[in-house]
């Protein structure tokens, strides 16, 4: 294969996913090209991967460019994981200049008016890659980790349907840190499916392996005094504040460290979460700050400060991140890169976002649903669920409007549409205020947004 890792001087994405990549027998003789548009950045992840494949002898073949058509050209793979301007001071004004104007958003990032502005910022650089991809290798198969993930593959699918495009997350991650500790088996015991949008999940079906009986029952008789001692966001950034460590786990995601104390109470950082849990009798993949972004009601129940101190401790994790390439495979996409090419049986993803279709009925076919796929040499296969449950899908629903407005006012560079995502928004509670926020906005990150017109 001709792997092509676009934004890889990030040393949490590109050296994280070398090291998976390294660890890869099936993968071995690939050729790596790292893209970044910053030189220094780019040029110390290839010093740190070369380095390390002159030590442990690894045959791969290891490339670097900071002109991604040059690294393109006959790519197999293509794994894009950006951010556009400065990350937190932009996913600030997001989050609170909406709050100035009334807007009640828990967070900033997916969901919400911050949702939007994050997506009419980041998705056309993203077509611009997608434009390379189109015209340079157009068989490529396309790995998006980029938020506003849901946006993004709505976007680039409406653009290029043909575009062998998916969108990765770590949310589902989730599910194997808590899911057995809840049930008190081994995550291997487990059958475990989950769908929805991205930051907007579910778990579906559960059962245990070694019987075939359905554990869901278990896991919302359980679920509640389970959480009731896991420490949460606010317990564990008063640990860290008082001289503790953030201890890294599995994946790279915000979510995946502990702080090793297991005394302190979690539903407060959890009460939406609770609030799915008990009116839906659904567990959510993800806590309050990502699911509480595309809810009308959330503002009410959410813990602010839980979200709040999640956003701090995410920011100390990144601050965190060790330069080094890692000697266990962290990320899912090594198993999906192996299926691809026949390497292994088929294999069943737990989560990627594809264009819907079908495999949620509820939902409209154009937009881009988070469901488990079998992989196989070749082809990635959604897995359908025709009998969603009516109650989550209608807040599904809820926020698809919003995705439709924002796909076209990137596309066709319309203000007026990017204005009607915001009213279609079930978080937006105002009205005159919206196109003064838009041309606010508009002033303040004039680089990525003075293509509306």
């Amino acid at each position: 294969m001709k792997i092509v890792l676009i934004g890889a001087g990030s040393a949490q994405f590109g050296l994280g996913t070398l090291g998976d990549i390294f660890q890869s027998e099936v993968l071995e003789g690939s050729e790596i090209d790292l893209v970044d548009i910053d030189a220094q950045a780019l040029e110390k992840v290839r010093k740190i991967a070369s380095d390390f494949l002159g030590t442990t002898q690894r045959p791969f073949e290891l490339k670097a460019f900071v002109d991604r058509k040059e690294a393109l050209k006959g790519a197999d793979v293509v794994v894009i994981s950006i951010e556009v301007g400065k990350r937190f001071p932009l996913w600030d004004q997001d989050w609170t200049i909406p709050q100035q104007y009334g807007i009640s958003q828990v967070y900033g990032e997916n969901g919400g008016a911050g949702g939007v502005f994050h997506s009419l910022r980041i998705t056309p650089v993203i077509l611009e890659i997608c434009d390379d991809v189109a015209a340079l290798c157009p068989q490529a198969f396309v790995f998006n980790y980029s938020n506003p993930m849901t946006a993004i593959v709505t976007t680039v699918k409406r653009k290029y349907p043909d575009l062998k495009f998916i969108g990765m997350c770590h949310e589902i991650a989730s599910l194997k840190r808590y899911v057995p500790s809840i049930l008190e088996t081994p995550y291997e015991n487990l059958a475990l499916r989950a769908a929805g949008l991205n930051h907007f999940s579910v778990l579906l079906d559960a059962s245990y392996r070694s019987s075939l009986k359905d554990a869901y029952p278990d896991i919302l008789r359980k679920a509640p005094a389970f959480f009731e001692k896991e420490p949460g966001y606010s317990d564990i950034l008063a640990y860290v504040q008082k001289g503790g460590n953030i201890v890294q786990t599995e994946g790279n995601d915000e979510h995946s460290f502990l702080s090793g104390t297991r005394s302190a109470k979690s539903w407060a950082d959890r009460t939406l979460f609770k609030t799915i849990l008990e009116q839906y009798h659904l567990l959510p993949i993800t806590g309050d700050s990502h699911i509480g972004e595309y809810i009308s009601w959330a503002w009410e129940v959410a813990d602010h400060k839980g979200i709040k101190d999640f956003y701090q401790l995410y920011q100390m994790m990144l601050s965190q991140t060790e330069h080094k390439i890692g000697t266990k495979v962290h990320e899912r996409l090594v198993y999906i890169l192996e299926g691809l090419i026949g390497g292994s049986p088929s294999y069943e993803e737990p989560a990627v976002n594809i264009t819907n279709g079908s495999l949620i009925p509820d939902l409209p076919s154009w937009i881009a649903v988070e469901v488990p796929a079998i992989i196989q040499k070749g082809e990635i296969k959604g897995i359908a669920f025709p009998d969603y449950p009516k109650g989550f899908a209608a807040l599904l629903r809820n926020y698809t409007g919003v995705y439709d407005l924002t796909a076209e006012a990137i596309l066709k560079g319309k203000k007026e549409y990017a204005i009607q995502a915001l009213l279609a928004n079930p978080v937006v509670n105002r009205c005159k205020e919206i196109p003064e926020l838009v041309e606010v906005m508009i002033e303040r990150q004039r680089p990525w947004l003075d293509y509306l017109k």
